[in-house]
């Protein structure tokens, strides 16, 4: 007769394994209006809501795998990694810093992970709001009766256009530089056209080509960014350097739009590199630029780097 008792020899039970791709993928389909930053920082915070760690090791382990999976899910992942070392740096520094957590003696690591969970939602709160704060400082870059030069589709750069369309002392025009080709960014492009002609701005679209006749037209360059590098230039849509070197060369101001959460720790050394098919971006050097305009207020490109330093360390 077999001794062989029924509970050992059953199938052990494993805990389902969190998906963080398919998290971040969700995250941002749900809202389509979030930047790929804030979708990845959103679902490292749903994976530590989802895990058994028990420790501060075990939560550093289990970000950095995860943070990994992302940054290798996509082609692109400059902006995203903006964001999920960004949020990886605020939870060890706050691990770092016990006192900051306000814990009484016999808390556990139960407590820890409950406040830094209450701490990442905050935090992600903190950056969906930063578009709408830059929208409302950064209208008043733009001038009555100015005409503005754009491209690649930004949703921070769309909501600062809509939100000086909605002020009623302002009346501006707007050139678009739409790619040719049935593309994201065309498709991006083509919605925030759409956005600003219902709210009564004239906007012309135009093709790579016609940018350097039409930048005699306009006063002012105004682009997004993937992210903001260490030297105080960007990574952004492909195209964005030549605007800038055209806008330099009219003598246009270029402004540039970016959330605090797309500024990276990355040092470009040089901007031309040779050209593969899956190229999105380029790199435009902080002599091309005017300004930052962040949600902040306005940096100079020799502002990044120290501000880069406040918010690391």
């Amino acid at each position: 007769m077999s001794t062989t008792d029924p509970a050992a020899a059953a199938p052990a039970k494993t805990a389902p394994t969190f998906d963080i791709v398919a998290t971040y993928r969700r995250i941002l389909q749900d809202d389509p209006e979030l930047t790929m930053p804030v979708a990845a920082i959103e679902s490292l915070v749903e994976a530590i809501s989802q895990s058994s760690v028990s420790t501060v090791a075990e939560t550093l382990d289990l970000l950095e795998r995860h943070t990994s999976a992302l940054k290798a899910s996509i082609a692109n992942p400059i902006s995203l990694s903006a964001g999920t070392d960004l949020f990886q740096r605020y939870l060890i520094t706050t691990l770092n810093r016990p006192a900051s957590l306000n814990l009484g003696p016999d808390d556990d690591f139960r407590a820890i992970r409950n406040h830094l969970l209450s701490n990442g939602k905050l935090f992600v709160d903190r950056a969906k709001q930063s578009r709408e704060k830059i929208a409302s400082f950064g209208k008043h870059f733009i001038r009555d009766g100015a005409t503005v030069l754009t491209n690649g589709g930004s949703r921070v750069v769309g909501a600062l256009l809509r939100r000086a369309a909605e002020s009623s002392t302002l009346r501006f025009k707007v050139i678009y530089v739409l790619p040719a080709s049935n593309s994201l960014d065309s498709k991006e492009g083509l919605q925030t056209v759409s956005d600003l002609r219902e709210h009564n701005v004239p906007v012309a679209t135009i093709p790579d080509s016609a940018v350097a006749y039409s930048l005699g037209k306009v006063d002012m360059v105004i682009v997004g960014a993937e992210g903001v590098v260490e030297n105080g230039g960007i990574i952004s849509r492909m195209g964005t350097y030549q605007l800038g070197v055209l806008a330099k060369s009219k003598g246009k101001p270029f402004y540039v739009v970016a959330e605090s959460h797309k500024f990276v720790r990355l040092y470009p050394l040089r901007t031309v590199k040779p050209l593969e098919a899956h190229d999105a971006v380029d790199v435009t050097p902080p002599d091309l630029i005017s300004g930052i305009i962040t949600e902040s207020g306005v940096l100079t490109p020799s502002a990044v780097s120290e501000e880069l330093i406040k918010i690391w360390f």
